[in-house]
């Protein structure tokens, strides 16, 4: 991406992918080339974010296996933070753990309070190679975490307390989207 342009901007919206769907719970593959595929990838996550009207969303998401997830979250003070990481890793998670509402593109209109810590650091690269660290605490925080568990084969779901949980999959199961959404916990 140049500098000034609007993320997303030149991208192509692609279809979700949606609970049930394999490739969502498959930890995702390194990125090992970092030239204007990978670019072309990151805008379509970012037109494709701003089109489900999300604040984050992983490469799995639009079915590509591949480590790499955008974001443009908010945290408690209502500071904007948008970017994208390749390759992260969620090196810290501490402070208090909050149990706030969280949803998901995938799960397209559904949310459950979802346990989470209150700070997180991740570090990665940029869509150039560039080593790459970012900081969030409050709500943004909790956008890195759940981007890194989509990475990783995870969903909020499976962060859900057994009752939780099972409130959740029966609404996914009932929704226009979930045939197969009853398959989809691990």
């Amino acid at each position: 991406m140049r500098h000034g342009s609007i993320p997303g901007a030149r991208g192509r919206v692609r279809p979700v992918t949606l609970l049930g769907d394999p490739v969502l719970r498959n930890p995702c593959e390194p990125v090992t080339g970092f030239g204007p595929e990978l670019a072309r990838l990151v805008e379509d996550m970012f037109a494709t974010m701003y089109a489900a009207q999300g604040v984050g969303l992983a490469a799995n998401q639009i079915g590509e296996p591949l480590r790499v997830f955008v974001y443009d979250c908010p945290d408690d003070e209502d500071v904007r933070h948008l970017g994208h990481v390749v390759n992260p890793r969620l090196v810290e998670a501490d402070g208090v753990v909050l149990r706030g509402p969280e949803g998901c593109l995938s799960l397209p209109g559904l949310e459950a309070g979802t346990e989470r810590y209150d700070h997180a650091v991740v570090e990665g690269f940029t869509v150039d190679g560039e080593p790459l660290t970012v900081h969030g605490t409050g709500w943004f925080a909790r956008c890195l975490q759940h981007e890194c568990d989509h990475l990783d084969g995870g969903l909020y779901v499976d962060r859900l307390d057994g009752r939780r949980q099972r409130r959740v999959m029966r609404q996914a199961a009932r929704a226009s989207w979930g045939g197969r959404a009853a398959a989809g916990t691990r």
